[in-house]
């Protein structure tokens, strides 16, 4: 019998029209086997993925492959030549529409017809329908460098601030990919010819720069569809968040060094770039031999690249693991993969076939004019090198040489992601900010950082001595004898009080003169719960769910979710677990429920003006946390409050939950509120009367209340949370909380010695940290006494600056934290 195989980029639509074949079968069976999704949340297609679902499938008399659309086309005929040639010449690709093309195969295989009978049938499933509802027979679109006067079109003006570079061009990208209708762009502003929209290199030839005009043409079954689709995408910046222009970042290069992960490290300096690739000038006479080895090379890194955006998403943010759909895109990229393969079929072997194709495409973007679209080159050409270097078997630089102090301009998420701390003593980086997000996983791993050095740092010679301070924001090259050895004695210090630490980690927090505070974890993943609990956390002080919801075709049940908290609470042993509700915005919109474009999302539907705005939403993710609450202890906290309607609306909600639930309310169920808003921090005493404890987000809350995007880095030094004006907004929460609500902070800033000690002096009796942070916070607290931290906090708050403030707190770190 012939075998059927799904492919489709949702795991979820192929299972539900596999399940709707079947009903047509009548209990006969056929073998259908399913390549869908990356993952059972995530949308994407994979070839190899595929090559496994067509050898399942495979029963002898062939198969028939059938998919939905745009790159699942392309993720199928890499797959058919990944197949060895006597599995490849039975097999079919089938162009048939997906769900009506599933059942009528179905019903053909289980009658016994061969595949290309079954393909046929397929592939007329349709007319019954056509028959029903009359259409006009679709128009021939020929390559044309003009538009046809038939088709639908448009103009937008590019909005983002550094144009349609690789985040933006990528969501644009895959969204056309999605639509059935052929969609084009030319730049009007500049003149540039037609370009297909599902092609992320030719997009980027547009060199669409912030301002510029771009027309859009649309043809196709959805046109009008893609049509509106695309302008309202473009209305809202292409979901990206608002950046500072391009020219305004040499202003970050004469600002001093600053401290990002603690920690010392001296070791010699080593470049963060592989060395040149030596691409040999090969031939081959077989031409399909040479594709597949550029397919199998294709498939691993998409692999790895896949794993580096769930981890990074995962650890970091959704908004963040963005960057690397556009590399995907790029892998999938039909202009540049047809570059390669008409040069394979001239008698290229693989790599010089596809380093040619890859410079070609490079060499287009670094002749544009704009210094940012320029520099997008650079990521063509890495993920270029990727291939080549999975073609070549050539290994990273890690496995290459010692260990030492990487020294880069700047590092993405992925390259942060990678390091070892094992293999990278320190990390000196010329630009960045303490709370990007590469910092951000720098701390979590523990690796001493100093970032905002300056371009000077980039003349550092591979193998030049380099001792750096990452708690003190400092570092210096070729440190005379003395210099190391004080670096070197520093170093064992912090070794000896991380060892004590950590050896503590379990016990409580107190502060010398007796004062409890608690020591939480922020956790992202059931994975961070199993280490919060190894590290000796006292509660989960933070629980992003939105993990749960990102990525998917649906929202998760509520037993999907009751499942994923209770697996949480297990891991952690009992411990309180405060699980925030879903905190998403126009900024990151959820594939399930789109939402309207916003002029500045950051500011507009986020976290609980969301979810209030989808009651049913709230309400399931409250039922599955007051089911858990009944078993173990349970804090609900809600994100985004400004005012005191939303508090109780939302606590309207939950008190919904648990009549629906039908157990009463859970004993230990606990609620509270994010200050992120500086209004809020201002009404604490109003909320206070409503709620059991507070958490203060400082990330956000110093963003608001400085108007400085923490990731923006030409406004880093603006957007410091030590500014006596936050510091201000925590003492008013505090003092607004009084004895009847605890606060708690789970900002980045927490984890900050010095900023621990202002927090505590400030009233904070909690401190939410990454989970590999707890042992060094608690002895951190168990170091200070309350009164004297109150004191310097008193003085913190009237300082002059931050810089000042810090310095007030600054002797508190010398203090003995042996005791």
């Amino acid at each position: 019998m012939v075998g059927l195989v799904v492919v489709s980029h949702s795991r979820a639509l192929a299972r539900a029209a596999v399940a709707l074949a079947q009903e047509m079968l009548h209990g006969r069976q056929v073998r259908i086997a399913i390549a869908a999704g990356l993952d059972e949340n995530t949308f994407g297609t994979d070839a190899t993925q595929i090559v496994e679902a067509i050898t399942d499938a495979d029963q002898g008399e062939g198969v028939v492959v059938l998919m939905d659309l745009g790159s699942a086309v392309l993720s199928a005929e890499l797959a058919l030549e990944l197949l060895d040639e006597p599995h490849r010449d039975g097999v079919l690709l089938c162009p048939a529409p997906l769900v009506e093309g599933l059942v009528v195969a179905a019903v053909a295989a289980a009658g016994g017809a061969d595949r290309h009978e079954v393909a046929a049938e397929a592939l007329a499933a349709l007319a019954g329908k056509a028959a029903q509802l009359p259409t006009a027979a679709p128009e021939e679109h020929p390559a044309r460098d003009t538009a046809k006067s038939g088709d639908l079109s448009g103009v937008f003006t590019v909005s983002n601030a550094h144009g349609l570079h690789a985040r933006p061009a990528a969501r644009l990208v895959q969204e056309v990919r999605r639509l059935d209708a052929e969609v084009r762009l030319r730049n009007r502003t500049t003149g540039t010819p037609w370009v297909p929209a599902g092609s992320l290199s030719k997009v980027a030839t547009l060199g669409a720069l912030h301002g510029h005009e771009v027309e859009i043409e649309v043809s196709g079954n959805q046109a009008r569809e893609a049509l509106s689709h695309i302008l309202a995408l473009a209305a809202r910046n292409f979901d990206e968040t608002d950046e500072a222009p391009a020219e305004v970042a040499p202003a970050i290069l004469s600002r001093e060094p600053r401290a990002a992960s603690p920690g010392v490290g001296i070791g010699p300096a080593r470049s963060t770039r592989f060395g040149p690739i030596e691409v040999p000038d090969e031939t081959a006479d077989d031409p399909a031999t040479e594709w597949r080895r550029l397919g199998k090379a294709l498939a691993a890194v998409r692999r790895n690249v896949r794993q580096l955006r769930v981890r990074t998403a995962r650890e970091l943010s959704e908004d963040e693991a963005a960057i690397f759909d556009a590399h995907l895109l790029l892998l999938d990229d039909a202009e540049l993969l047809d570059q390669a393969r008409e040069r394979i079929n001239g008698g290229l072997a693989a790599a010089p076939a596809w380093h040619a194709a890859v410079g070609r495409l490079h060499d287009e973007l670094a002749a544009l004019t704009d210094p940012y679209l320029q520099a997008r080159a650079a990521d063509v050409r890495a993920v270029g090198d990727q291939v080549l270097r999975s073609l070549l078997g050539i290994t990273g630089p890690a496995a290459q040489g010692a260990a030492g102090v990487l020294v880069a301009g700047d590092l993405t998420p992925a390259e942060a992601a990678e390091l070892q701390p094992d293999q990278v003593v320190a990390v000196l980086m010329a630009f960045s900010s303490p709370n990007a997000h590469n910092a951000i996983l720098l701390r979590a791993k523990g690796i001493p950082t100093v970032v905002g050095a300056g371009q000077a740092v980039l003349n550092i010679e591979d193998g030049e001595l380099v001792a750096v301070d990452g708690g003190r924001g400092e570092y210096v090259v070729n440190p005379p004898a003395e210099v190391r050895e004080a670096y070197a004695a520093r170093a064992a210090e912090l070794a000896e009080r991380s060892t004590l630490a950590l050896k503590h980690a379990a016990a409580p927090a107190h502060t010398r003169d007796g004062a409890e505070v608690l020591v939480a974890a922020n956790i992202g993943a059931v994975s961070d719960a199993r280490v919060a609990a190894e590290m000796g956390a006292d509660l989960a002080g933070l629980v992003r769910t939105e993990f749960l919801f990102m990525g998917r075709a649906a929202a998760p049940d509520i037993d999907e979710q009751e499942a994923v908290y209770r697996e949480i609470a297990e891991a952690l042993g009992g411990r309180r677990i405060t699980l925030r509700t879903l905190d998403i915005g126009g900024d990151k919109p959820l594939d399930f429920l789109p939402s309207p474009g916003e002029a500045n999302p950051f500011l507009g539907v986020r976290g609980i003006r969301l979810s209030l705005n989808h009651p049913q939403l709230l309400t399931d993710q409250l039922v599955a946390i007051v089911r858990v609450a009944h078993d173990t202890p349970v804090s609900v906290m809600f994100p985004m409050v400004s005012n005191l309607d939303e508090l109780l609306a939302a606590r309207r909600l939950l008190d919904d939950a648990i009549k629906q639930v039908g157990r009463g309310q859970p004993d230990e169920l606990q609620v509270g509120i994010m200050i992120e808003v500086p209004g809020a921090a201002l009404k604490a005493a109003t909320f206070a009367l409503h709620v059991d404890f507070f958490s203060i987000g400082t990330n956000d809350l110093t963003q608001y209340a400085m108007a400085a995007d923490r990731n923006n880095d030409a406004v880093a030094e603006v957007g410091d949370p030590f500014d006596p004006g936050v510091l201000q907004l925590i003492e008013a929460t505090c003092r607004g909380a009084g004895d009847q609500a605890l606060v708690a902070v789970c900002g980045e800033i927490a984890s900050d010695e010095r900023a621990a000690a202002l927090l505590v002096g400030l009233g904070v009796r909690e401190l939410s940290v990454t989970p590999r942070a707890i042992p060094g916070t608690k002895q951190t607290v168990r170091s200070l006494d309350s009164q004297h931290a109150t004191t310097l906090a008193k003085l913190a708050l009237h300082a002059d600056s931050a810089a000042t403030a810090r310095e007030i707190v600054t002797p508190l770190t010398t203090v003995d934290h042996r005791a």
